[in-house]
């Protein structure tokens, strides 16, 4: 599918029907002309040549279809889709039309638009449903598609999987953050006091109040004593 289908040449029943008694001289002169620069591989020539065709004969189907060929020959399928959609839209003649959608289609296709290359080409297979070439082309549009859709799917499912890994292990990491946190948190708060029970609490106050009393007792002897001495100096 590397090039369009037809190029319109004067032996084609195609365009003798009806077409060829409208042309001028000059119209059919430059298509010639552009039909021999195109088959000689001179493909901006032959562009020249049917441009100068149009400019004779604005309507020509011949030379539109032959310039959109010119076109599609050189790289430039986005004009050459724009040149063969303006041939479908003239429903006078079928065999035209559907040449035009099977051409669109393969222009589509090349500017690697798929999906609009299927709808010119099951378009085409509408208007000619015997068109093997078209039903080739078409399936082989739909199987690339699919593997489009499918390599797009992998990829999300990648992706999304990345994301999910990459929060899991934030999540983890916020984990261990917090738990070194609540570790420092606990080893700067002051330490608890040691506790003593109840019991040792009322010895201890037992004893202090048994010294008190040792203590009490001793100074009510030395002045007991003191008094005793200055009485017998008198």
């Amino acid at each position: 599918m590397t090039a369009p289908k037809y190029i319109l040449l004067f032996v084609l029943p195609l365009m003798l029907n009806g077409i060829l008694t409208a042309q001028s001289s000059a119209e059919r002169r430059f298509v010639r002309q552009g039909n021999k620069l195109y088959e000689a591989k001179k493909y901006n020539e032959a562009e020249v040549s049917y441009r100068k065709a149009l400019q004779e004969k604005g309507g020509s189907h011949r030379a539109l279809f032959n310039l959109g060929d010119a076109q599609y020959k050189q790289g430039r399928f986005s004009e050459a889709a724009n040149t063969f959609a303006d041939l479908t839209g003239d429903k006078t003649n079928r065999q035209i039309q559907a040449k035009s959608y099977y051409n669109l289609g393969n222009a589509l296709f090349s500017d690697k638009k798929i999906e609009e290359s299927i709808d010119a080409y099951k378009k085409s297979l509408l208007l000619n449903p015997s068109d093997m070439e078209a039903k080739h082309n078409l399936m082989i549009a739909q199987r690339m598609l699919r593997q489009s859709q499918q390599q797009q799917q992998q990829n999300q499912n990648k992706n999304q999987q990345q994301n999910q890994d990459q929060q899991k292990q934030q999540n983890q990491q916020n984990q261990q953050n917090k738990n070194d946190q609540n570790q420092q948190d606990k080893q700067q708060q002051p330490q608890p006091r040691n506790e003593i029970s109840r019991q040792d609490a009322e010895r201890i106050l037992q004893a202090l109040l048994n010294n008190e009393k040792q203590t009490r007792e001793k100074l009510n002897r030395q002045q007991a004593v003191a008094r005793r001495t200055t009485d017998k100096n008198w």
